[in-house]
């Protein structure tokens, strides 16, 4: 195990400048997610942490060592990719076991990294089968013991989950989570979805266009977001945003329709609230129905305040109808305020 350090970071592809002074300080046994839009660079950085990808400037270190220069085989990493990267004419056992034959490690040294991590992944009667006569949820659970047995100071995961059905990531991001609460290597972790991140790491960074926008820990990001695109992109569903400006009396919608809030910069030309710090309230704003979309414990609403587009989210199930006006109250505590720059005001 051991710290990574990303310093000043750079990746140009010709003149296209793909990530622009990435640092970030990821301590030992920490599990770190780089997440962001499609094309924001997260699995350039990640790549270039592995070895991957040529650093344009900037260093990595793991553990003590400057390791920027070095391949990959030196850096003492394993990463696990979106597509498992099984040989198909290995058995689990083989695949497990390929890259230590190659380092010329003992059989019975093999044989016991096999075994042991077969054990922690639930693979143990499974060392016999080829990678086509395994399931989805098997096939990465390989790939992921095909990196345990090397026994890195770094795990790195290339959106591991993204080929799954919607069950099986819940599952698998739990039994990641649990095999990192359990080895406490070192992690770093890339995904597009931003529930993974929030339910899997310790901290978060996020990325946009190549730069770093922020990084916390889940609740951090969720509750104190930096900037109107964080607070966008954190939460499902999705932050409202309102337009309009501050006044005396309230925030004042472009329709005129006031709003209340807390404490803000007279910069703030965007109110932000999340759907579930709406309550129904009969001294609420009016709020026009569109369409309700029942999940069981909850009951996602959309509809209109004014002529904006506003998401509702209610624990209790409330009967509604398409065109029907309810009226809706923020909570003042959970408002938040960005100036014209996106930059947050409250």
């Amino acid at each position: 195990m051991a710290n990574l350090e990303i310093k000043h970071a750079e990746k140009y592809y010709g003149n296209f400048h793909a990530l622009k002074n990435i640092s970030v300080s990821i301590e030992d046994g920490e599990f770190v997610v780089l997440v962001g839009p499609s094309g924001c660079g997260k699995s350039t950085l990640l790549r270039m942490i592995a070895g991957l990808e040529e650093i344009s400037g900037g260093d990595v270190v793991i553990g003590d060592r400057v390791v920027s220069e070095l391949p990959a085989k030196e850096r003492d990493i394993a990463m696990v990719f979106q597509n498992y990267a099984l040989y198909p004419h290995m058995t689990v056992e083989q695949n497990m076991g390929f890259a230590l034959k190659l380092r010329r490690m003992p059989k019975t040294e093999i044989e016991t990294r096999i075994r042991r991590a077969a054990e922690i992944l639930g693979l143990g009667a499974l060392l016999g089968r080829y990678p086509r006569q395994l399931s989805g949820g098997q096939r990465q659970r390989v790939a992921m013991g095909r990196a345990i047995v090397r026994d890195p100071s770094v795990f790195l995961f290339d959106e591991p989950l993204s080929n799954l059905d919607a069950k099986l990531r819940v599952q698998m991001r739990a039994e990641i989570k649990q095999l990192h609460q359990r080895l406490k290597t070192t992690t770093v972790y890339v995904t597009h979805d931003q529930v993974e991140a929030m339910t899997m790491a310790d901290r978060i960074v996020v990325l946009r266009d190549g730069v770093v926008e922020q990084i916390g820990t889940p609740l951090e990001l969720y509750d104190n977001p930096a900037n109107e695109f964080v607070a966008g992109f954190m939460g499902s569903p999705a932050m409202n945003f309102v337009r309009g400006e501050l006044t005396e009396n309230g925030f004042r919608t472009s329709d005129g329709i006031i709003l209340p809030y807390g404490a803000g910069s007279r910069t703030a030309v965007t109110y932000g609230v999340r759907p579930e710090h709406l309550k129904v309230d009969p001294d609420g704003v009016p709020f026009t129905v569109s369409v309700i979309e029942p999940m069981g414990s909850e009951t996602q609403v959309i509809g209109t305040i004014g002529t904006q587009n506003v998401t509702a989210l209610f624990r209790e199930r409330i009967p509604l109808s398409p065109g029907e006006i309810i009226r809706l109250r923020p909570m003042v505590t959970n408002v938040h305020l960005f100036d014209g720059g996106g930059r947050r005001a409250a």
